[in-house]
């Protein structure tokens, strides 16, 4: 239903320096650093983030889930400084969001973020063109003759360009929810977020709409929605499950899914992030474990030794996948050597051996279920080192 290609005008976007760090000494396009958000009013103080820590590179697709009042439109407004953080640090790109007045966001929002809203937030009084045209005027961005043309060109690309003169209230809320898009894509903003955009949408628009953000992402734009579908989440790159102001990792609850999600929550608070440069050791076969590992972005290699004192690499283990449990749980020294992928490098989250036993002392499930996959991977180790002795006899 959409086109799928967008006129490159305007700015591409943000890119990380050339040595791999923004100005503030971010390494990834977002980061938040401890983020709080507290709501005062006469009823008494609500605190609706509470110490949240999220990175996001350029180019992922995020979901953001969570159950009514979990704190997701919050978590998307401070990002886009629609709304103040009470603490905390947000970090944009080289910009450090909350250290800008009200004036400078403003205009910093409308270069490099688009918004779009559940309920359109269209202005009444202006036509669907114009509405597309404003944030152009508002940063100063393109000729007058271009911010109309360039106006069209989007409103054909969500296809809505014989919609263009009319007024909001005249369009159906499909219509408008494209207009809505259109104008979010007016300054080619690097970042785009969307607060249940297709909450509104039957299933045939939301699913092009969806199919548009794939798109999007696929030429190098970074968006963060917020969504109630799990069907569309799971089909961003990432997805970030919030609970009561708090995130939840993602592959924390995939690998432990028997945990409530106050567990959940407690446990990631507990997890350490390591990232470990390609090629680097994390376990030493031989060495006495301590921890236990969650990939989550990158990949690692299996190694095991040779007759000829040579390595080979059994396996690879993808994000989502992890290791160390066997030794935890048996006891004895690794079994294998660990390294960070050779090109990729690795990101991981990583439990201490105390808080690895207290997860499985939580939980019946969880335990029996770790204990299910330490005898499968026991028993897929000695399958490897057969063939290894196999093959050298």
């Amino acid at each position: 239903m959409f086109g799928s290609q967008l006129r490159k005008n305007g700015s591409s976007g943000a890119k990380t320096p050339s040595n791999g760090r923004y100005r503030n000494g971010n390494d990834h396009l977002i980061e938040l650093h401890d983020v709080v958000k507290t709501y005062r009013s006469a009823a008494g103080e609500f605190t609706a983030l509470k110490g949240i820590d999220l990175e996001v590179d350029g180019g992922e697709f995020v979901a953001v889930i969570g159950k009514s009042g979990s704190g997701k439109s919050t978590l998307v407004n401070m990002i886009t400084g629609i709304d103040r953080l009470t603490s905390g640090e947000i970090l944009v790109g080289d910009t450090a969001i909350q250290n800008l007045k009200e004036g400078k966001l403003a205009e910093w929002r409308g270069r490099n973020i688009g918004v779009i809203f559940q309920f359109f937030q269209l202005l009444p009084t202006l036509t669907a063109a114009e509405n597309i045209m404003l944030p152009m005027d508002f940063c100063r961005m393109y000729s007058t003759r271009e911010r109309r043309e360039r106006a069209m060109h989007l409103l054909e690309l969500v296809g809505v360009a014989d919609q263009a003169d009319k007024l909001p209230s005249t369009l159906s809320g499909g219509q408008q929810q494209r207009v809505a898009i259109a104008r979010a894509l007016a300054n080619d903003p690097p970042i785009l977020a969307a607060d249940e955009p297709t909450g509104n949408l039957d299933s045939k628009t939301a699913e092009s709409v969806f199919s548009l953000f794939e798109t999007l992402v696929a030429q190098g734009k970074t968006i963060l929605m917020v969504t109630h579908d799990r069907d569309l989440a799971r089909r961003a790159t990432r997805t970030v499950i919030l609970s009561d102001g708090a995130v939840i990792e993602e592959y924390l609850a995939k690998t432990f899914p028997a945990l409530t999600e106050a567990q959940l929550i407690e446990a990631t608070r507990n997890l350490e992030p390591v990232k470990f440069l390609p090629g680097a050791v994390i376990l030493q076969q031989g060495a006495a474990p301590d921890k236990f590992f969650i990939i989550t972005r990158g990949r690692v290699e299996v190694v095991l030794p040779e007759a000829n004192g040579q390595e080979i690499v059994a396996t690879t283990m993808v994000k989502g996948q992890y290791f160390g449990e066997v030794e935890l749980r048996r006891g004895g020294h690794n079994i294998a050597t660990i390294r960070a992928d050779p090109v990729l490098g690795v990101e991981v989250a990583a439990f201490e051996r105390a808080e690895f036993e207290s997860l499985l002392a939580a939980s019946t499930a969880v335990h029996d279920a770790i204990d299910r996959t330490v005898s499968e991977r026991i028993a897929e180790n000695e399958a490897a080192r057969s063939r290894l002795e196999r093959n050298h006899a």
